[in-house]
């Protein structure tokens, strides 16, 4: 995975995103095509927003427990790929997922998640929005995941949950406190606009030739962006693709129940960035402090539906975009690795140093982790940095890890270092190799020591 830069110092970095409605059904066997696995450019990061996720009181109570299969399935289908659940949300059937590769994971602080509750007037959750907001290299970022009202007659009411939820949605005040505040923000979910006025005689005839051109007109989002403002400030692509509701499960035909609910473009996906304010210099000033103020830009490439899912009656959308950005930071808060040789047989030392000032506790850990780990919480032991700690200086920190927590078995690990205070990773090792204990292992030879750790983080950034 090669670092992919631009002129003037910017980085790109690809995103893919889907929104599914899965209509309270068990996950297919592969998602390799929706997440496009088998592609040869691996993107940064992932967003997964899904609606209806089961959740019938047996079936909740045991996904709070233990992650509800959704999650499991993408977890596994991205770990072994180098990605990382970094933050999750789930409110009822609303569920919101963010991965990124582990090289970025460091450079993603300030998460916060929230949800607002639409249903039967904001008291029940089958209905509404959830959203995680970070900072990615500086950069403040928001994902809303909304399922707004149903039917065709109720695009105001959609409209007017949609502002519920933003008005409703905060965070910390210092920084970025309303969705509206952050630098990019992503609209996303079933949105459950429909096309109205057409019958569906004509419907299905656009549909079957590929003129979805003639629909835009009378798709009620669009209608509505025509007399809201507020939608006016979100960009979507061409809906160059066929509604995606709704369908007979497991069929590529619309709906033949008695019903026969017209096709839709319900499941979308909306962007915006925070517009440049104004500050009544000349051009050339001007341009020069937005550029300052705003190294953020995005480009949509790709905009479209997965039609090969057929276990709900609707069919996955995804986006792929590119963030065109100037990193604010370039090093992580702190530099761990594993000192000596790792093994079972005797205790550990591990390192780490602070690059710059950060909130630092004596509630921070550092984990250790097989490579390929799903999730922060995922770590085989841990150590608190300061109970353990056996010397210190102005540069770097010792810590210990008792023989006791080390897997017998060995094996490929990484150290990860977690600020209570922040509540994300704040420093990952180069993997390191931990050998097999002796009582395990099948040669009686001593084991050969790993590399002694080096004071830099090139494979770590040469991933970036």
């Amino acid at each position: 995975f090669s670092r992919k830069r631009t002129s003037g110092g910017r980085d790109r970095k690809e995103l893919h995103m889907v929104t599914w409605n899965v209509a309270t059904a068990d996950p297919p066997d592969d998602i390799s095509s929706l997440l496009h696995l088998n592609s040869p450019k691996a993107p940064d990061l992932y967003v997964i927003g899904l609606q209806e996720v089961y959740s019938a009181p047996h079936r909740f109570i045991i996904d709070m427990a233990v992650e509800d299969s959704w999650s499991h399935l993408f977890m596994s289908s991205l770990a072994p790929r180098g990605y990382l659940k970094v933050s999750s949300i789930r409110m009822q059937g609303l569920l919101l997922l963010f991965f990124s590769k582990l090289a970025h994971v460091p450079f993603i602080r300030d998460i916060q998640d929230t949800y607002s509750r639409t249903g039967i007037s904001g008291y029940w959750g089958n209905k509404g929005g959830v959203s995680i907001r970070l900072s990615f290299y500086g950069h403040m970022l928001c994902f809303l995941n909304c399922h707004l009202a149903a039917h065709m007659q109720y695009a105001s009411q959609r409209v007017d949950e949609f502002e519920y939820i933003l008005d409703t949605q905060t965070f910390d005040p210092k920084k970025t406190p309303h969705i509206l505040d952050h630098k990019l923000v992503f609209w996303f979910g079933d949105l459950n606009f429909r096309i109205q006025d057409h019958g569906m005689h004509f419907l299905r005839n656009c549909i079957t030739s590929h003129k979805f051109n003639l629909l835009w007109s009378k798709d009620q989002l669009t209608m509505m962006k025509k007399t809201e403002a507020l939608l006016q400030e979100f960009d979507e692509g061409p809906l160059d693709f066929q509604p995606t509701y709704k369908f007979d499960r497991f069929s590529d035909c619309y709906d033949s129940s008695g019903k026969m609910r017209k096709p839709a473009w319900t499941d979308r996906i909306l962007w915006r960035v925070k517009p440049k304010e104004d500050s009544g210099l000349d051009e050339k000033n001007t341009k020069n402090q937005q550029e300052e103020e705003f190294p953020l830009k995005l480009k949509q490439d790709s905009y479209t539906s997965n039609m090969e899912y057929g276990v709900s009656d609707h069919k996955p959308v995804i986006g792929i975009f590119t963030l065109e950005l100037r990193k604010m930071y370039e090093a992580p808060l702190v530099r761990v690795c594993a000192e000596g040789e790792w093994s079972a047989d005797f205790d550990a030392m591990v390192i780490y140093s602070p690059l710059q000032p950060f909130p630092s506790s004596a509630w921070d850990w550092i984990g250790l982790y097989k490579v390929g780990f799903r999730s922060v919480s995922d770590y085989i032991t841990y150590t608190w940095v300061k109970d353990d700690e056996v010397s210190f200086n102005d540069e770097l920190t010792q810590v210990y890890v008792s023989k006791d927590e080390i897997p017998a078995l060995g094996g490929e690990c990484v150290l990860c270092y977690y600020c209570s205070t922040l509540q994300c990773i704040v420093g990952i090792s180069s993997p390191f190799k931990v050998s097999a204990g002796l009582l395990t292992s099948t040669a009686l030879k001593r084991p050969q020591p790993v590399r002694t750790c080096e004071w830099n983080q090139t494979l770590l950034l040469d991933q970036t």
